[in-house]
């Protein structure tokens, strides 16, 4: 366990998968844990569960960003810790990729990741630590992941310039990076046993990762125990980039 008691967390994307994970993992450590969602329903639901403060906000919407940034800058007044999870995966080969799935793709992972880091930077504290979530598609080039692969690659390199900036308010930048995790996301993809099997090939620990795999290296990265780390990515799956 490590030692978050008396920081605040804010996880955006908190109300399932590995944000729920994550907000569970960080309240057990000590923190008061904000969540984030753009359902009102499953948001309340989550933060009632674990017992945390819930907002709602859509990640690919400025205004409700600048609004989130308000809300938690009014109530809390600065942040130690931000998580940068919400994120949509959605497939299409490149010839036939529609524009309106490009956008959205694009505005919640890319865009809705850089403007919350960038709307939070104020109300961060001296020392805080930011974790954006990112993806082990920025490195395999899956096929018909083009844009999800893209959104992804552009939030590392935003990752390392980001760790730059902030490094004299000893602000620490890193990027985790999962390989197939059994989520509600993995779900609604709708695999088939064979293309499942497919997937699990590709690890060889032969196995999907679990949400709570993926929260414990984000509560290691959000202690003071990862005090010295900032402008990396930690991949977390199973050998699948090796």
């Amino acid at each position: 366990m490590k030692n978050l008691t008396g920081k605040v967390a804010l996880i955006t994307g908190g109300n399932s998968g590995i944000g729920y994970a994550a907000a569970k993992q960080l309240k057990e450590n000590g923190a008061q844990v904000i969540i984030t969602g753009r359902r009102k329903d499953a948001v309340e639901k989550a933060a009632s569960d674990l017992r945390v403060t819930g907002f709602i906000a859509n990640q690919s919407s400025l205004t409700d960003i600048e609004a989130l940034a308000a809300a938690v800058g009014g109530r809390f007044s600065k942040i130690d810790i931000l998580v940068v999870n919400a994120g949509v995966t959605k497939f299409s080969p490149i010839e036939h990729m529609p524009e309106a799935i490009f956008d959205e793709v694009m505005n919640v992972n890319f865009k809705g990741a850089y403007f919350t880091l960038s709307k939070f930077i104020p109300i961060l504290n001296e020392n805080a630590s930011v974790i954006l979530l990112s993806s082990t598609s920025a490195h395999i080039s899956p096929p018909q992941a083009s844009v999800y692969a893209a959104s992804k690659a552009a939030l590392n390199a935003v990752m390392k310039i980001a760790a730059l900036e902030l490094s004299a308010r000893k602000i620490r930048i890193n990027a985790v990076s999962p390989g197939p995790v059994a989520t509600e996301i993995m779900d609604k993809i709708e695999l088939t046993q064979s293309m499942e099997d497919h997937m699990i090939g590709t690890i060889p620990l032969a196995r999907f990762g679990k949400a709570e795999e993926v929260a414990k290296l984000i509560a290691f990265l959000a202690s003071d125990e990862a005090s010295f780390i900032t402008g990396s990515e930690y991949l977390i799956d199973g050998g699948q980039c090796i």
